[in-house]
């Protein structure tokens, strides 16, 4: 006889095993850290990747891997398929927490080949390297033809400056047709227009931009997992950001809780960014997202600015994990 957990519909399967594997996930990336040996790689200009993202990594996809073999899965990081994954990286359970959510009426069907798994296993690696250990979380995003409709998004470091015996980390997640949970959510500070946009990757069409949409504050942080998130929790009113370095494994998981809370997360120009298995993985016309009023959000957006973001003509991208 089938238990409740094999009978839920997949896509509830998916979320709650991504919640799980999250938390194990971030267990990883807190230990790599203790260590001290973040086995750091420069990529690019400000872009870098450690221990904890390999290991992270690997610990996502290969649990993902071993319960759902046909959803394809993006990660950011490209690593050897020779690696051995240790026994003690694989999270089989399901998180009760998604579980007991029921599951809306249009994603009841959901089969494998419809699912595309987005993975970022630490987003703000940067702050990573350099203490900003609030900046950083663990993305996996669960988009269903293309629309972004789960998401989970797990702070590691999570209540970190609040003292060596406070509890660590947080895991936030939420569904279009379910809700959001994990957090607390404030209203935003009426009278005023705080923005969010990169600390480490600006430059004029990044600040023209922003300015432009008239903000009373501007906070620069790390990680679109983060600025999402503090979107989310009503902490800032927009994320601006006019630039082509977004990746969809950037922001499949806060567009999806984002989504359920009512915000809505697009390209610079207000048009949909979409997670179908075969899609560049470039955000290449930049990235926008707000609660409410989005659309004077992008009215605002200067013509000129508009011009640079012009369908790239990049290579597909290689076939998903």
């Amino acid at each position: 006889m089938a238990s409740a957990e094999e009978e839920a519909p997949l896509i509830m399967r998916v979320m709650a095993a991504s919640y799980a594997i999250s938390i194990k996930a971030a267990e990883i990336i807190r230990s790599i850290m203790k260590t001290g040996e973040l086995g750091v790689v420069v990529k690019g200009k400000n872009d870098f990747q450690t221990e904890a993202d390999r290991a992270a990594q690997r610990c996502i996809v290969a649990s993902l891997h071993k319960q759902f073999p046909k959803v394809p899965i993006h990660g950011e990081e490209s690593l050897d398929p020779q690696d051995v994954i240790p026994d003690d990286f694989i999270e089989t359970e399901l998180a009760a927490e998604v579980l007991q959510h029921s599951c809306p009426a249009n994603l009841q069907n959901v089969k494998d080949e419809e699912i595309v798994i987005w993975v970022d296993p630490v987003d703000g690696t940067a702050e990573y390297t350099q203490g900003l250990l609030d900046h950083v979380t663990v993305l996996i995003g669960v988009a269903v033809n293309g629309i972004a409709t789960g998401g989970v998004i797990n702070q590691p470091y999570y209540n970190y400056q609040a003292g060596p015996d406070a509890k660590l980390g947080r895991c936030i997640w939420g569904m279009l047709g379910v809700g959001a949970f994990g957090f607390e959510r404030q209203t935003p500070p009426e009278g005023e227009n705080i923005i969010t946009t990169t600390r480490s990757h600006s430059n004029r069409a990044v600040t023209e931009a922003v300015e432009a949409c008239q903000p009373s504050q501007v906070v620069r942080v790390g990680g679109a997992g983060h600025k999402v998130l503090l979107l989310i929790e009503g902490k800032v009113h927009a994320y601006v950001f006019a630039s082509k370095g977004c990746k969809k494994w950037d922001t499949c998981a806060p567009e999806a809780v984002l989504h359920a809370v009512g915000g809505r997360l697009t390209d610079l120009l207000g048009k949909p960014i979409t997670y179908g298995v075969d899609v560049k993985f470039p955000n290449s016309t930049g990235v926008l997202a707000s609660v409410s009023n989005h659309d004077w959000y992008v009215s605002q957006i200067p013509e000129d600015i508009r011009d640079m973001f012009k369908p790239d003509q990049e290579q597909a991208p290689p076939p998903a994990l």
